[in-house]
């Protein structure tokens, strides 16, 4: 399992509609082919900040079938031009065991 962390910030005066497409974004994600889970998260001390965590089975999954897939750019219709760039994404792997 390899779980992916995404941070996005809101373009200014921004942050609901980026909320909003998130959240749409996020049913995309979770019909994914390897997506076994994924939440989005605000930002507390910054509201215009969000997250996504998602657990993918492999790293593949995100990077090669989910990114090089049709449902990338649907994903990404929800939130072009509602952010800025780059998004910064990381991928991590249990530590524990």
């Amino acid at each position: 399992m390899v779980t992916e962390i995404a941070e996005f910030t809101a373009q200014p005066g921004k942050a609901e509609a980026l909320r909003a497409g998130l959240l749409r974004g996020l049913e995309v994600i979770r019909t994914a082919e390897g997506c076994r889970a994924a939440r989005l998260c605000r930002g507390v001390e910054d509201p215009e900040r969000f997250i996504y965590a998602i657990e993918w089975e492999t790293l593949e999954d995100h990077t090669v079938r989910f990114r090089g897939g049709p449902r990338f750019a649907e994903y990404r219709s929800h939130i072009n031009g509602l952010f800025v760039e780059p998004v910064i994404a990381r991928h991590f792997e249990p530590a524990e065991g």
